[in-house]
Parts: C-alpha cells; structure tokens; sequence
C-alpha cells in the first residue's frame, strides 16, 4: 500500500480508528512527519491534538545505542542492561540527559507556542506516526505516554515492517497498522510526496487544531451505557446526554429505592440538557446488589463507586464534572468530592455539588473536607431532613447554601416544586462552571 502523501495516510488511518471516537481520545503526534498525520486522525475523532516530545539519550561513545529516553514532565525510561552493558560513567550518562533535557524544552516551546501540554492523566493516548521503522522513537513516544498516566495507549501509524508491528503489539493496547510490507527498507519509499515537515507546519496545525475546538465545542452525543466498575467484573447500566458545546458534565447519584429511571431526577436532567449541560444517569447498584438493603445506606462503597465511574467518565469526556445526589445519593455524591479534593489534582476536581432532598449528614465525618461549592436543596415541609441539612450547612467549609423550597415534602410532588429544583440547580451549575472555566 502506497500514499500519496501525510494527508492521505492520515485519512486511510483515521477510517481504522472510528471506534476510538466514543472514548474521547487525545492524538499525539510524533514531530515532525508524524503531525500532518495526526492532524487528520484528530479531526477525524474530534480529538485534541498534540505532539508527543520524546528524547533518546544515546551512549556517549555510539549515540545510536540508547540507553533510554525522556519525555515532558519529568518522564524518564532508562534501559539498565544496556548502562550496565555499555559501562559509561555515570557522570558521562547525566550529562546527556541534562543536554537532551535542554533540547526537549526548546522544542516544547517552538512547537506550542508557549502552550501547556494536553494532560493525558486517565484518557486514552493515540500516538501517530507517518511510519515506523527501527520503532525506538515510537516505543519511547508509548512508554512517556503512558508514565504521563494514559489508561490506554493506542499506537497508530501507515506502514511498519513485520517484524516491529508484531513486537509493538506486546507492548501497546491495540496498535493499528496499515500496511506490514515484507521488502521494508525505509518509511519515505512508501510515499509519493515524503517531503520534509517544517516547524512551521507544526505549529500550524497544532493551532488550527485548538482553534476548530475552542469554535466547534465538540459534536452532542447522547446514548445508553454499560459502564465497567470493580475492574471489569461488574457493568453499571447509565444514560449520556451531552450538548454540544456544553460547558459541563452533570453525574446524578441516586437514593436509596432509586434509580437512573427515576422520573424526578430525569425531568431535571432534561432541564440541565435544555440548559446546554451534559448529564449522565446511572444505576449505583446492580439489581442483584439491590436486593441487601445494606448497600443502599453504606454510603462509602457508595461514594467509591461513584468516584470509579467519574473516572471512567473522564476518559471520554474532556468537560469539567458536577454532582446531582438525591437522598442517600447526596451523602455518597459529598463523599466523593470529598475523596476528589483530597486526591489535590485539577484532573480529579468536583466543579459543583447539588443536592435534592438529600441525606448529606449521612457523610458526616467528610463533610468538612468538601471543596466543591454546595447547594443544599430542601422541601420546606420535609421537616426532618430539612433540619437535617442544616445541621449538615454548618458542618460545611466549602462554599454553600441552603435552598428551602416552600411548601414542598421529600419527594417534590406539589405542582412546580421540581421545576423549582431544576432552576435552582441549573443556576447553581452553570455559575460555578463559568467561575472554574479559565478565561479564554
């Protein structure tokens, strides 16, 4: 299989890589021939681009023989059988690393543009190439992406010699490769137009890519899920509804008695997609765990599991996440923001947390751990649980608010009580996202 050029190649690989698009992908190319590519996979998958810096640091005496590589962010891969084998001063091995380092920076800075680098922390990596041939760059390129925390690496590239797609396919999630042609003597005689990528052209994508994003926001997606918790060995069923171009992404937490049917909180969710909000639904316990009464109120699984789908979330969402607990579900809803603000990283973050009719003195030992501004919502005739969460308010470090809403009783029956709800979550979501979204 031949190309016509980086474009072409770019377009035949992205009709190879369809099925990554539902997990939000962010594609990386290796620069400079492997960007051109890259950019017409990122298009394809309504990904964000980047590039992928990587540094081989070759013996001093033979610089061909690596002896490992760096990458952004302090990444370092180190072969200690061939520093064994080559028997360098220690000394001689820092000094390379610390001119590589130099150059990794300097290229970071020309390529971006003095943008920050697309944190990988969770997603799904594609790394792009225009070829492979020894492999060493693209091997280092997977090994950095994936000590850049990437939960899958996907090694995407035209053309490659038998042997190194086989050996790439030990050591990589899935690779796909267009063509493995068995006289392989070099990446360029595969092309018809192998002509030199410029810096230049780099920057050039890279920027259109981020310009396309920041316009487009992204394409409304919506569908049922099967949502893998307790490594792969349970299927939680849920419900997506993203917008386009919405600002944020809502996870309702139910209550005890409840779940991603509930008609209370789909009429909010409605409300939230009618909003432009993105909204995800979805069943905390399986129906064989319903059935011990004792799962519905142990409210720490809970909150686990809720932080287990939040991450899965993120690897195909790029959009900040709120919380929406009712009942029992807002105890597990606070506990899990309470988990995320310990956790410290802006990658783990809780942007808002609502709460309807909820039970958050449930969470009463993390309470004051909470960093996500919270909106207590309480029907002003649900007596009980309204003293309940004012209690809970003052307990609460974080900026809050008690919302009591007149006349209304646990469930939010009486006409209008819910769309009440609804507006008031809808207010207190859109705000917070605004304040947590960098101007620009």
């Amino acid at each position: 299989m031949r190309f016509i050029d980086r474009v072409d190649a770019g377009r035949r690989l992205a009709e190879q890589l369809g099925h990554l698009r539902g997990e939000h992908p962010v594609v990386l190319g290796l620069p400079r021939g492997g960007v051109p590519v890259a950019f017409e996979v990122a298009r394809a998958l309504d990904a964000p681009l980047d590039v992928i810096l990587v540094r081989k640091l070759g013996v001093p005496y033979h610089r061909e023989l690596g002896f490992g590589a760096i990458g952004e962010g302090g990444v370092r891969v180190i072969r200690d059988d061939i520093v064994r084998m080559s028997r360098v001063d220690q000394d001689d091995l820092a000094e390379v690393e610390h001119s590589e380092e130099a150059e990794l920076a300097r290229r970071a800075e020309t390529f971006r543009a003095g943008q920050p680098r697309i944190p990988l922390k969770g997603r799904t990596a594609v790394v792009v190439d225009d070829g492979i041939a020894t492999g060493a760059t693209a091997a280092a390129a997977c090994q950095v992406a994936r000590a850049q925390g990437a939960a899958r690496v996907v090694l995407a590239v035209p053309v490659a010699p038998p042997d190194a797609a086989a050996e790439f396919r030990t050591q990589v999630d899935e690779l796909i490769c267009l063509s493995t042609p068995a006289l392989f003597s070099a990446v360029g005689e595969w092309y018809r137009d192998f002509s030199q990528t410029s810096d230049e052209e780099v920057v050039e994508l890279l920027r259109r890519n981020a310009d396309e994003h920041r316009s487009g926001g992204g394409e409304a997606h919506s569908g049922a899920l099967k949502i893998p918790v307790d490594g792969g060995r349970t299927a939680l069923a849920g419900d997506l509804a993203v917008p386009a171009g919405s600002p944020g992404l809502v996870v309702f937490a139910h209550g005890s008695g409840s779940s991603r049917l509930s008609p209370r909180n789909r009429a909010v969710a409605r409300a939230l997609n009618e909003a432009g909000l993105g909204t995800l639904l979805f069943d905390l316990l399986t129906p064989l765990e319903e059935n011990d009464r004792a799962n519905v109120f142990a409210v720490e699984p809970l909150a686990r599991r809720l932080t287990e789908v939040t991450r899965w979330l993120r690897r195909r969402e790029t959009v900040p996440v709120c919380y929406f607990g009712a009942s029992t579900g807002a105890a597990a809803a606070l506990w899990a923001a309470a988990d995320a603000a310990a956790a410290g990283g802006t990658d783990d973050a809780v942007a808002a947390v609502v709460s309807r009719g909820g039970r958050p003195d449930l969470a009463g030992p993390r309470l004051a751990e909470v960093t996500a501004p919270t909106l207590l919502i309480v029907g002003g005739n649900d007596e009980t649980v309204l003293d309940l969460n004012r209690q809970a308010a003052e307990r609460l470090r974080c900026e809050n608010r008690l919302a009591v809403v007149p006349g209304a009783t646990h469930l939010f029956e009486e006409p209008g009580t819910l769309d009440t709800v609804s507006d008031l979550a809808r207010d207190w979501f859109t705000a917070h996202l605004a304040a947590s979204t960098p101007a620009g």
